[in-house]
C-alpha cells in the first residue's frame, strides 16, 4: 500500500490526512483500520481532503474502526492549518457533514474553529425515541457504587452524552464508554464525555469517542 499522506496533532488528537486533490485513492474499510492501528501508522481518525467549489476543501472523516465520523473539531483545525500554509491565508473555510466550518489562523500555530451551535433536540442528536435530553434516564455508577449520575445528550457535529461528575477517576471509562456508545437510544452511536467543572472558564473532560475509543482530546 503506497500513498501520500501527512500526520498532524491537535490537542492530543492525532490524524492521518490524505490530500485527495492530488491523488485518487480508494481505501477499503480494512485498509483504513490498518492505517489507524498503533502498530502501523496509528491515529484517532483518518481525514480525506477533497476538492470543493465553495470552500478551500471538503472533508471526510473516518474513525479508527473504519466507520465514517461526523465533523471533527480538532481534525478541522489541523487541516485548516495545513491549507493556510499552502494558500498563505489566515481564514480557511472547509465543508463537513455539519456544513461549512470557518477557521482563523492565529499566532504561534494556534487555530480557532467555529463549530456552530450545539443542539439538544432529541431528533437532531439523533435519539431513537423522544426523551428529555437533559435527563436521559441513562445512569452510570462510580467504581464504589456510591454515585449514580444521569446523562445529558447534545450534538455539536457529533452526538455526545455528557456526564457531569465530581471526580472523573471514580468512573471506569474503559467499561462505561463502550456500553453507552452502543446504547439502543443512539442509532448512530455516540461519544461519551465525562466532565468535571472547575470554574466558569475551565472544565476537565475525558472522552470515549465512538469508533475510536478513549482519546486524549475531542474538539466537539
Amino acid at each position: 500500500m503506497q500513498f501520500k499522506a501527512f500526520k498532524m496533532d491537535g490537542l492530543g488528537n492525532d490524524f492521518v490526512i490524505i490530500d485527495q486533490r492530488l491523488q485518487n485513492l480508494n481505501l477499503s474499510k480494512n485498509q483504513i483500520v490498518k492505517i489507524c492501528k498503533r502498530n502501523f501508522i496509528g491515529c484517532d481518525q483518518l481525514i480525506f481532503i477533497n476538492k470543493s467549489q465553495s470552500s478551500h476543501g471538503s472533508l471526510v472523516f473516518y474513525n479508527s474502526d473504519g466507520s465514517i465520523s461526523g465533523a471533527c473539531g480538532n481534525g478541522t483545525r489541523c487541516v485548516a492549518r495545513f491549507l493556510s500554509a499552502e494558500n498563505n491565508q489566515k481564514t480557511i473555510s472547509l465543508e463537513t457533514s455539519s456544513g461549512i466550518l470557518n477557521s482563523n489562523i492565529l499566532d504561534n500555530n494556534f487555530v480557532e474553529t467555529n463549530i456552530g451551535k450545539a443542539t439538544i433536540e432529541w431528533n437532531k442528536i439523533p435519539l431513537s425515541k423522544k426523551v428529555d435530553t437533559k435527563n436521559l434516564g441513562i445512569k452510570i455508577k462510580s467504581k464504589d457504587n456510591s454515585n449514580y449520575i444521569d446523562g445529558i445528550a447534545v450534538n455539536v457535529g457529533n452526538p455526545h452524552v455528557i456526564f457531569f461528575v465530581v471526580n472523573i477517576d471514580n468512573f471506569d471509562i474503559q467499561k462505561i464508554g463502550p456500553e453507552i456508545e452502543n446504547h439502543e437510544l443512539f442509532p448512530e452511536k455516540c461519544n461519551v464525555t465525562f466532565a468535571k467543572v472547575i470554574n466558569k472558564n475551565k472544565i476537565i473532560v475525558r472522552v470515549w469517542e465512538r469508533g475510536a475509543g478513549l482519546t486524549k482530546a475531542c474538539g466537539t
